[in-house]
């Protein structure tokens, strides 16, 4: 394991970590035990090479949704969160993956009322070790849809983190989950870390509340602020914006902080003014990706970062004559920085597409159909308005092959 930036970190001394490893799943487990034993037999004296590196391989599963079953429509949410969930299932095993092997999830409602009717059905799934979440209120492009899930899953090994010092979540889903040198963090908002209760108070206090808890999630699994990659800000009035980047580069690194998107998504509790989630991953190839002409902006973001294995890109938006001209615009721009980094379009893994008017998702995925060399990758559409007057952001991740 590389050792982590040595920042330092706005954390109370007294944390300490509490981890779990999750393994992979048995059937895999099993594959990998007779493996061994084979390559054990065959060359006992074999001493494998020390690695460095611990690339998790990272399977996006997007904007599932569940509106029918047998043909018959469904009309609760209750119903719905359990069509989208067994969907999930679906593509998760075509892929030899299981509910187990889940890290992070986002869940879309259309309402927020619908969240106790969610959480119901959704602990039934994932009753044990949960995988990170975040849960917002957004408009959503297929119509029926009370419940949209995207989902990120792995066939490596996976560790729970529960950081001694913050009280275990009271819904369904852990702290952190770490796979590899990559680390996932739950959507975060102002909580005690000792009661769990809410935090008041205006945005710049819970922003400081929810890193000083995504810090003790940073700490308990090894890393620190310095090695978040990529971030994503919901804010409950995108009017908070700019108190919110205030207490924001408080935490983040000045010369590479994460990249980022920041847009407006209805929360769960009245009580919280914004929500963060984020993602970390350590490497000492990290570094920020520039395309050709551009100088660093004022807000505290990175247009991408680098670590040498994958490229973390910030949410990007761009000026145009309807939906179709955002979206092009921002894809030049997308693809500029992709080339900064010695990649391309077809080495995009996951795409996230924020519409202010989520009509308009038809139109931004022909652009991106027309773009995508190999075919459009799992996409996020959700109708998350944004800051400013533009009508499009798209966010991506790409890897390196």
């Amino acid at each position: 394991m590389r050792i982590p930036p040595a920042a330092p970190m706005r954390l109370p001394a007294s944390v300490s970590t509490s981890a779990q490893v999750r393994l992979a799943s048995p059937i895999r487990l099993a594959a990998l035990v007779l493996l061994a034993a084979a390559i054990a037999v065959a060359a006992p004296l074999l001493i494998p090479a020390p690695s460095s590196a611990q690339t998790p391989e990272l399977v996006f599963l997007s904007n599932i949704t569940g509106t029918s079953r047998d043909g018959a429509p469904l009309t609760t949410a209750e119903e719905q969160t359990a069509a989208t969930l067994d969907a999930l299932g679906e593509q998760l095993r075509a892929r030899g993956l299981g509910y187990e092997d889940v890290v992070a999830m986002n869940v879309f409602l259309r309402d927020t009322r619908h969240f106790q009717a969610m959480n119901g059905v959704y602990r039934g799934y994932f009753a044990t070790d949960p995988p990170t979440r975040a849960t917002v209120e957004a408009d959503l492009p297929d119509r029926d849809a009370l419940v949209q899930i995207s989902a990120v899953a792995t066939p490596d090994e996976t560790e729970v983190i529960s950081p001694a010092g913050l009280q275990s979540p009271a819904l369904p889903y852990s702290w952190g989950i770490r796979t590899g040198d990559v680390l996932f963090i739950a959507g975060a908002t102002s909580r005690d870390p000792e009661t769990y209760q809410p935090v008041g108070g205006d945005v710049q206090t819970q922003t400081r509340r929810v890193f000083g808890n995504i810090g003790m999630v940073l700490e308990a699994a090894g890393m620190g602020y310095g090695d978040l990659v990529a971030c994503k800000v919901f804010l409950d009035d995108v009017r908070l914006w700019g108190d919110m980047n205030a207490a924001y580069r408080e935490f983040v690194t000045a010369d590479d902080p994460p990249a980022r998107a920041a847009v407006r998504g209805g929360l769960m509790n009245p009580a919280f003014l914004v929500e963060i989630q984020c993602v970390a991953e350590q490497s000492d190839e990290r570094r920020v990706v520039l395309r050709e002409g551009q100088r660093r902006g004022r807000s505290p973001l990175s247009p991408a970062i680098a670590t040498g294995e994958r490229v973390w890109l910030a949410g990007m938006l761009a000026a145009g004559e309807d939906a179709r001209g955002e979206a092009r615009a921002t894809l030049a721009n997308l693809g500029a920085t992709l080339e900064a980094a010695g990649l391309g379009f077809g080495d995009v893994e996951d795409v996230w597409v924020y519409l202010t008017d989520v009509r308009d998702a038809e139109a931004v995925m022909e652009v991106l159909a027309e773009v995508m060399p190999d075919g459009v990758p799992p996409v996020t559409v959700a109708g998350l308005p944004l800051v400013g007057r533009l009508g499009v952001e798209i966010q991506m991740t790409a890897v390196v092959r």
